[in-house]
Parts: C-alpha cells; sequence; structure tokens
C-alpha cells in the first residue's frame, strides 16, 4: 500500500510504504518547495534516498561559500547558495574533463557509441557522477534530470571485463576529482551517482517544478577534437518553474578561440578555460578557471554584456556545425560569408560554423563575441532541455533576449512528466536584445 501525498491544485504522488518516514523532508533552502517525484529504477518504484541535513553537509557548504567567492552578495541573489555549490562543483567537473582529455591515445576505450549511435566519453559518465554527487550531498530535496544513466555500462551487450575497466576508469577519475569528506566511495557508489539524473530517476506533475538541469558535456565532438573546438559543461537551476541560476564551465575557450579583442573578460590563460555563472535579477559573470585549485578572489569577475550591434549586416551570426545557412529562414534576407575580411552590404551576414553544441554558442552571444545563435529543430532530432537551459538564463542576464521562431519564450515545463523535452516552434532564436524584434518578424515571416 502507498501513502498518497496531497500537492499544489490536488496534484499527488504516490510513494511505497518505506518512504512514508520521508514524506515530512525538511528543505535546506526557504526558497524551495518540496519535490512531486516519482523515483523508478530498475522497474520497480522507490523512494528517492532522504538525509537528514548533517553537520557535514553543513560544513561542506560553509566551504564551498568560502572559497568559491561570487560577484555579488547573498543578499541579493535568493539562490547564492545554491549557485555558489554549482560553481564549485562545474569547476572540478571541468578540471575532470581536462584530465580524460590528456589521457586520451589511441586505442583507449574512453569513446564509446550509444545505441542511439552518438558519442559519449568517460568525461560525460565522471562529470555526471561528481556533479550529482555532490549536489545530493548538498541539497537531497532537488532532483537532476540530466543527459546519460549508467544502462549502457550496465548493458548485457558489454562483456563484463570490458563493462568492469568502463566501471574503474570512470571512478578513477570520478575519485580524484570529487569533493568527499565521507568514506570511500564504491564502484555502485559511482553509478547510483549518475543515474540520479537519468531519465527513469524522476517523474514530476504539471505544476511547476524546481530541479538541476546537466549536459555533462556539451559538443562532444569538439571535446574529442581537441583544443580547437568549444566543449562545456553546463548547469541550470529551474525554481518552481522558472530559470534562477546557471553555471558554464567552457575549459578550453581561450582568446585565440573568440577572436581578436582588447576586452580580457572572457579570455583565460592558455588550457584554464572559463567560467561562466548567471543568477536571475544579478547578471551574468566570468573569471578565468584557476589552474590547480578554486579562485577566491571575487575581483577577478567581470560582467557580460552582450554586443551592442543593431544592424543586421553587421553582426556576428553562429550556428551548430550540423547546420547550414541555407538550412535557416533567415538566408532568404541574407547570403553569408565565413571570411571577416570579406566585403559586407546590408545583404551579406559574417557567420561562424565551428565544432561545438549549443551552449557554447549561446556563452559567445552572452559575452559579446556573437550577436545572434540561431538552431533549426529538426522533426527527427528531438532538443534536449539540458543544450538550451544555462545558455538561456546566461544570454538573457547579459542583456539578450531568447525565443523560438514564433516568437514565443523557450517553454521548460513543455515535457510535464519529465522535462527533458523542449518543443520549440520551428527552432531557437538567442539574440544581442537590439536585433531581437526584427529577426523575429524575418524568421517568422519565412519558415513553415
Amino acid at each position: 500500500m502507498r501513502t498518497r501525498i496531497p500537492c499544489k491544485k490536488e496534484s499527488a504522488v504516490l510513494l511505497p510504504p518505506h518512504a512514508r518516514a520521508h514524506t515530512h523532508m525538511p528543505l535546506l533552502h526557504p526558497s524551495l518547495p518540496p519535490h512531486r517525484l516519482l523515483v523508478v529504477r530498475q522497474c520497480r518504484l522507490i523512494a528517492p534516498p532522504v538525509h537528514p541535513l548533517s553537520r557535514l553537509s553543513v560544513r561542506a557548504a560553509s566551504v564551498a561559500h568560502e572559497v568559491c567567492a561570487l560577484p555579488f552578495p547573498p543578499d541579493r541573489a535568493s539562490h547564492h547558495r545554491e549557485l555558489t555549490a554549482a560553481v564549485a562543483s562545474v569547476e572540478r567537473a571541468c578540471r575532470l574533463c581536462v584530465d580524460v582529455r590528456a589521457s586520451m591515445l589511441v586505442g583507449d576505450e574512453k569513446i564509446l557509441e550509444k545505441n542511439d549511435q552518438t558519442h559519449v566519453t568517460i568525461a560525460d559518465f565522471g562529470v555526471q557522477a561528481l556533479i550529482s554527487f555532490e549536489l545530493h550531498q548538498l541539497f537531497p530535496s532537488i532532483p537532476l534530470v540530466a543527459e546519460e544513466d549508467s544502462a549502457f555500462i550496465r548493458s548485457s551487450n558489454a562483456a563484463d571485463s570490458k563493462s568492469n575497466t568502463l566501471v574503474e576508469s570512470i571512478s578513477s577519475f570520478f575519485t580524484k576529482h570529487v569533493n568527499n569528506n565521507g568514506p570511500p566511495l564504491t564502484h555502485d557508489d559511482v553509478l547510483r551517482a549518475i543515474d540520479r539524473g537519468g531519465k527513469d530517476a524522476v517523474s514530476f506533475d504539471s505544476n511547476p517544478a524546481t530541479y538541476w538541469l546537466l549536459d555533462p558535456i556539451d559538443g562532444t565532438k569538439g571535446f574529442l577534437k581537441g583544443e580547437d573546438s568549444l566543449y562545456v559543461v553546463g548547469l541550470a537551476l529551474v525554481v518552481d518553474g522558472k530559470l534562477a541560476v546557471g553555471v558554464m564551465g567552457c575549459p578550453n575557450l581561450t582568446d585565440t578561440t573568440v577572436g581578436d579583442t582588447e576586452d580580457e573578460s572572457i579570455a583565460a590563460c592558455p588550457g584554464h578555460g572559463i567560467l561562466m555563472v548567471s543568477h536571475v535579477g544579478c547578471g551574468t559573470w566570468t573569471r578565468p578557471m584557476s589552474a590547480d585549485q578554486l579562485t577566491t578572489a571575487p575581483d577577478i569577475w567581470k560582467r557580460c554584456s552582450v554586443d551592442p550591434c543593431s544592424v543586421a549586416h553587421m553582426a556576428r551570426f553562429c550556428i551548430v556545425d550540423s547546420h547550414t545557412w541555407d538550412m535557416m529562414p533567415l538566408s532568404a534576407h541574407f547570403s553569408s560569408t565565413m571570411d571577416e575580411s570579406e566585403p559586407r552590404d546590408e545583404n551579406k551576414i559574417l557567420l561562424q560554423n565551428s565544432c561545438g553544441g549549443s551552449l557554447s554558442k549561446y556563452l559567445l552571444v552572452a559575452c559579446g563575441r556573437m550577436s545572434v545563435f540561431i538552431l533549426l529543430a529538426r522533426a527527427e532530432k528531438l532538443l534536449k532541455a539540458w543544450d538550451h537551459a544555462v545558455g538561456v538564463i546566461c544570454v538573457e542576464e547579459a542583456g539578450g533576449q531568447t525565443c523560438d521562431w514564433s516568437g514565443k519564450p523557450l517553454d521548460f515545463g513543455a515535457d510535464l512528466t519529465g522535462r527533458r523535452i523542449i518543443y520549440p516552434s520551428g527552432g531557437v532564436l538567442a539574440t544581442n536584445g537590439a536585433l531581437h524584434d526584427k529577426l523575429v518578424e524575418m524568421v517568422s515571416a519565412n519558415y513553415k
């Protein structure tokens, strides 16, 4: 027999008997409501693991706050504690990525192919395990929605020896970088941390929800390709259905990858990369990643602003590498060139078509290096929420605007039970704001 827990608007979830003791679980932040969720693992309905706030977790939160100073004080940011923890976890996750990338050798089994023929690496699993574990220690009541799960690793199609090798490799990188003040973690602990964000881990109802959204590595092709291609660790916090916090870590973004500029705010020491953070109402900020330890100096943060360009043919546009300009409705108005030295008139725009995922494009718009990011939503490929959420809040807090091709805001609650898919009409448009209305009018008039 299950216990019925009433929620707002007469909604409810059913938990199994052993979960009843946790139905009055205390929250760790007064702004975060209880969650209505079902946790499913291996076709069995179970309650989410819940632990009361311990002295250890309080101390860990305090330490995170001390070593990861943010550019704005807690009294200005209602989710300051969550953002502080997110910054620390993402920076550690980026170091994990750098270590995995450095260890990749020809023939080394750190690159895998999932059943849908997309690539995934040891770093994807390690990042998800690390961020999932650390956030769960501090905020056990907030669920995680993330890209990966351990099904591939556990798959019976993989030989036992190969599966064990994968788990050992993931665990090795995870253990090196995770912040764990408790007992040593087993392979099963690592797999459970990965699965905490998997597709079968949580089910929501139709009410506005609070949860983390994680893309462990956005731009795996860029990660595999090397230093010239961008990849991003992206983490967002949705509170009551609205984007509240975002952190992007880009370990290989340097001044040479964003073009010539006198603004050092988004440039990092070679190989160190940058962190971009955003909090609703507090703006978007960047700082270089530190080489070996978390940075404490608050004055290294630089506030981001989108570029001020208000003339379309003078703007910089970017698309993902799987798209071409003639797939975009704006191609009815403008031709494109990728050559900055080529003369342009009012009928031609400058296009960057670099290797990298969607989040790197949002990042470039937010820091003013690109004016517009446009993405086609193709019927054969669903758009995932984690590929856009943190990018949206970073662009908007930097002064830009985002929408689908009809001009409507992206709806991260459209996937009522999973919060994993978004359904934008036509595609996605992220701009510097100055060009937004004009481009929306052009796009909406030229797509079917």
